[in-house]
């Protein structure tokens, strides 16, 4: 049976996804999405990055309004219809003693570690989590595809969460490689399945919902919530190919 657009939810991840990594999404696309697939579907985005970094990427403002559900964070901070409806803060689950601790450790750590180059911004608060990023968020696009294919190899990312594992096991925390260049790391359960706890509240009819995203493997982003039992999950390699599987889905 043929679903209705209130009863079907489709949720996207953004880089790797909807766009190249930490690239603006292509005009075609943002076609394709608001003009074949949002008459068929209420559509959601989910990610780690904050809303500045949304709105980035998904070229201003215009998609709060397109897409009824907006995850920053992976769903930390909630929108709906366009409107902030709520959001929850890491230093007040972790408490700020705990939060400078980490902090420091990463800090030290990062300082110690022998890369071929290191740039700026190793550390990003965000609301709902902190990014950590070996090489520093402030590196070029080439040199952040550099990092990319040196740390394929020497693993440096799983290195240091394997430390910060063993470091603050007590913290009860999540780790998760997302990108290229950085890490995210949020008290357990504050994964992307966050997010399913606003639409349930707001929204418990959706028959089915579904998740596309690139990060699926298991210590990856979108892990969780590709393998959650009220999700369908469907990996994708590039926007274009979560094109094509939309196209197959909705039988566009």
């Amino acid at each position: 049976m043929e679903l209705k657009k209130d009863e079907l939810l489709i949720l996207f991840d953004v880089d790797g996804t909807l766009t190249q990594p930490r690239a603006a999404i292509e005009q075609e696309m943002k076609e394709f999405l608001y003009g074949d697939v949002l008459p068929r579907a209420t559509l959601g985005v989910v990610g780690g990055s904050d809303l500045e970094k949304m709105c980035e990427q998904l070229n201003g403002r215009e998609f709060l309004t397109k897409f009824h559900y907006v995850f920053p964070e992976n769903g930390l901070v909630q929108y709906e219809a366009g409107q902030e409806v709520g959001k929850v803060s890491i230093s007040q689950q972790l408490g700020e003693e705990s939060l400078k601790r980490f902090i420091n450790f990463c800090l030290h750590y990062i300082a110690d570690l022998e890369l071929p180059i290191k740039r700026g911004t190793f550390i990003e608060f965000r609301n709902g989590m902190l990014n950590v990023s070996p090489i520093g968020r402030n590196c070029s696009t080439e040199e952040r595809k550099q990092f990319f294919a040196y740390d394929a190899v020497y693993n440096v990312r799983q290195k240091m969460i394997d430390r910060l594992r063993d470091e603050f096991g007590e913290l009860d925390l999540t780790y998760s490689i997302g990108g290229q260049i950085s890490f995210d790391v949020f008290p357990r359960g504050w994964d992307k399945t966050y997010c399913l706890r606003h639409v349930a509240k707001r929204k418990p009819e959706f028959r089915e919902i579904h998740f596309f995203g690139d990060k699926t493997d298991p210590g990856g982003n979108d892990h969780e919530i590709y393998s959650h039992p009220q999700v369908i999950g469907h990996r994708v390699t590039s926007p274009s190919d979560t094109r094509a599987q939309l196209v197959e889905l909705l039988r566009l």
